[in-house]
């Protein structure tokens, strides 16, 4: 699956003159991020799943207790799954050969272009015959407030990893951080804000994330209105690619504005799970958002609409709703109050405090077409 993050790099070169003219190959691009240089390959294995990169670069006259070819042998009988490029010179020449771990070769002396299409021949390459699984973006998104975003995000999740997928939810409502209300998520809770800025790894976001008694984790947005200045679109461009790579279902509980920060969550999501209702202000802004959603380029297959409340028109045809939209929403959410408002009461998923419910039925068929659509791994036996 096509996904614009960066590709993360692991450079391991004991040389400080190799190591700085690869940095300087890369200053001017943002599609390449080196995340370190390790000048002795004696930590390389235990730091590498932490440091989850996309790509390790060695050189194979690495000096010191452990060489470069026997690096790479290390890495590959440790079972860590991530492409290795070879830097050798001409005197000293080594063939690819994936069979060994050698995916890609280097020779000295290289150019920019050569460098950063290596890196990226070797990770695409890595994507397509890879044995693991993409992982599936999903932003909840709409146009309008009081339309259930959240209570849909929330139940998605937990339907999501109900059915066997590793599932992470993220808080998009930086500013109001609208799970933390409906969960009744402690103010002292960690947030985004408690990572470090410098470099996120695996271990960093163990201590973060809420553990959710419903079996899914959450990042959560920071607990003051006035701390959502302090979230740059970095930190969550770096936090997202990392979650990307832990996670099978990354859902995204998406604000109504179109900021920065949205636009690009949105960019980054494989589909958009757009609300809407039978309100005609809401249809009114969902036609409109569907306009811009063009402009920028979406292609119609990345927008799904759920109607949720289906069965309560309000006296609008839903006729008129799908010529308002161009063609027949995607999916239908029933209205259920009387299992959905006791459940938000007590910030408990209806999909598993009622799963017979008509609307616990509703999300889980949402859950399990965009699976299916994904190719996300679900559990052996789960319906």
């Amino acid at each position: 699956m096509a996904t614009s993050d960066q590709v993360r790099l692991l450079l391991i070169e004991d040389v400080p003159q190799v190591a700085q003219y690869v940095r300087g190959l890369l200053i001017s691009q943002s599609a390449i991020k080196i995340l370190d240089v390790f000048t002795d390959g004696s930590r390389a294995v235990a730091q590498i799943p932490e440091l989850r990169p996309d790509v390790v670069i060695i050189d194979a006259l690495l000096q010191g207790r452990i060489k470069g070819l026997q690096l790479v042998k290390q890495i590959q009988e440790a079972g860590i799954d991530v492409p290795v490029i070879v830097l050798t010179v001409p005197q000293q020449p080594v063939d690819p050969d994936p069979a060994k771990g050698i995916h890609g070769v280097l020779s000295m002396p290289f150019s920019g272009y050569d460098l950063i299409s290596r890196v990226n021949q070797v990770h695409k390459e890595h994507q397509h015959t890879g044995d693991h699984g993409a992982s599936q973006t999903i932003a909840v998104f709409a146009p309008k407030g009081g339309v259930g975003r959240t209570t849909i995000a929330f139940n998605l999740a937990v339907a999501t990893a109900k059915v066997g997928a590793k599932t992470v939810l993220i808080d998009g409502s930086i500013q109001f951080a609208d799970l933390r209300a409906l969960l009744r998520v402690p103010a002292d809770a960690p947030s985004i804000l408690d990572l470090p800025t410098d470099r996120v790894v695996e271990s960093d976001l163990g201590e973060v994330l809420w553990r959710d008694p419903s079996g899914i984790d959450i990042l959560l947005a920071p607990p003051r209105i006035e701390m959502a200045e302090m979230v740059t679109l970095r930190d969550l461009e770096k936090v997202l690619s990392i979650l990307r790579r832990l996670y099978d279902v990354v859902i995204i509980d998406m604000s109504v504005a179109l900021d920065e920060i949205n636009l690009a969550l949105l960019d980054r999501a494989d589909v958009i799970l757009e609300l809407v209702t039978y309100d005609s202000t809401t249809i009114h802004n969902t036609i409109a958002l569907a306009d811009t959603f063009r402009v920028i380029g979406y292609s119609p297959a990345k927008v799904q609409y759920v109607v949720n409340r289906a069965d309560a028109n309000a006296g609008i045809d839903p006729a008129d709703l799908t010529r308002a939209l161009g063609r027949v929403p995607e999916h239908l959410v029933r209205s259920e109050g009387a299992v959905v408002v006791p459940a938000n009461n007590q910030g408990v998923p209806f999909v598993l405090s009622n799963p017979e419910a008509g609307v616990s039925q509703d999300v889980e068929r949402i859950a399990a077409s965009l699976l299916a659509a994904g190719r996300a791994p679900v559990a052996a036996g789960a319906r």
